[in-house]
């Protein structure tokens, strides 16, 4: 058996080829961007591929190449399952409601008439968010009525950037405050109020429809549970200073003592209920009963390299470090089929 491995440096591809290499298993590098893809999938039995949400080339066609190498036999990962809804919180709002899962109560308007009657019986605060972007990107609490029908005029008028580059800036300049940014970040920051992401500007801008999320108060963190296959593992990440957002913050907690077996049970339930092999579950807490808010099955490695443990489905726990990119060519090994 043949893995294709198409390489990206800084993403899931670095360590499933050092997994690969030192486990003997069998990988081809293929060049997902070529003209010629699938014939270089000739002589393979399964394609990885960790596909850069905000990579202008790979958001238009990196779903349709999976699912079309997907249909031919092969394995994939992420399959169609796993990643039809990646940076799209509005597709990941209707999937969640339909399978009964635990959502924060989350609202998507296509007219600006029914954005605004909405906005005129609801309570405030509500969260805005754009359908795209990680990391608290595109993320604003909506204080009062007023803010909101700002925020969909807007939406159905000149519409949002993909890129907000002021909101870019001081996030780069509290990060490099925390010790977790370079002066060099902040510089491409300075850099980016004149010149915006190509992303940006192939994408071009979110108009046309507007989404809230209900706030959920009295949280100084969120929780994020990992599920591949049958194993889990969590972090807790503590809100930015003077904000509400947890997301992209750099205070993360590690330890098994910050996390509880329903929370972790939920991601399990919720994972079985989607079929993915791999996903990312941020959880907020309405009197203690976790809610999600948003779904991904990519991550930054580098934040869970720290993790003390994981969990098996069993909720077993397991102390030590560990390898989730193994897992996840493990696991591909494991769905190969044979093609005839």
């Amino acid at each position: 058996m043949r893995i294709a491995v198409h390489e990206t440096k800084g993403f899931f591809s670095d360590r499933w080829i050092s997994y690969c290499v030192s486990n003997h298993i069998d990988y081809k590098l293929v060049d997902c961007y070529s003209s010629d893809i699938i014939q270089q999938l000739e002589d393979c039995d399964a394609l990885m591929w960790h596909f850069n949400h905000k990579s202008p080339k790979a958001s238009k066609f990196a779903k349709q190449l999976l699912f079309s190498v997907q249909a031919s036999g092969r394995s994939v990962f992420p399959d169609f399952n796993t990643m039809w809804h990646f940076d799209d919180k509005v597709a990941q709002k209707y999937l969640l409601e339909a399978l009964d899962a635990p959502l924060a109560p989350s609202y998507v308007f296509y007219t600006r008439k029914e954005a605004s009657e909405w906005a005129g019986r609801t309570s405030f605060p509500k969260v805005f968010k754009l359908r795209t972007g990680a990391g608290s990107d595109n993320v604003r609490l909506v204080k009062s009525q007023q803010e909101a029908l700002r925020m969909i005029n807007r939406a159905f008028g000149r519409g949002f950037r993909q890129y907000e580059a002021w909101g870019n800036l001081k996030e780069r300049i509290r990060r490099y405050r925390i010790g977790k940014a370079s002066l060099s970040d902040v510089l491409k920051g300075i850099i980016r109020l004149a010149h915006t992401t190509e992303y940006s500007r192939v994408t071009g801008k979110e108009i046309g429809y507007v989404y809230f999320q209900d706030f959920i108060p009295d949280n100084d963190h969120d929780i994020r549970v990992i599920v591949i296959g049958d194993k889990a593992f969590a972090i807790k990440r503590m809100v930015r200073k003077n904000d509400f957002r947890a997301s992209g913050s750099g205070y993360i907690l590690y330890e098994k003592e910050h996390f509880k077996d329903e929370t972790i049970r939920m991601a399990f339930e919720i994972s079985e209920k989607l079929q993915v092999q791999c996903m990312a579950y941020d959880f907020v807490f309405l009197n203690e009963k976790p809610l999600v808010v948003e779904i991904s099955y990519g991550f930054a490695q580098e934040g869970y390299d720290a993790c003390t443990g994981y969990w098996d489905k069993d909720l077993n726990w397991h102390e030590g470090r560990f390898n989730p990119y193994g897992w996840m060519v493990e696991n591909i090994l494991k769905d190969i089929k044979p093609r005839g």
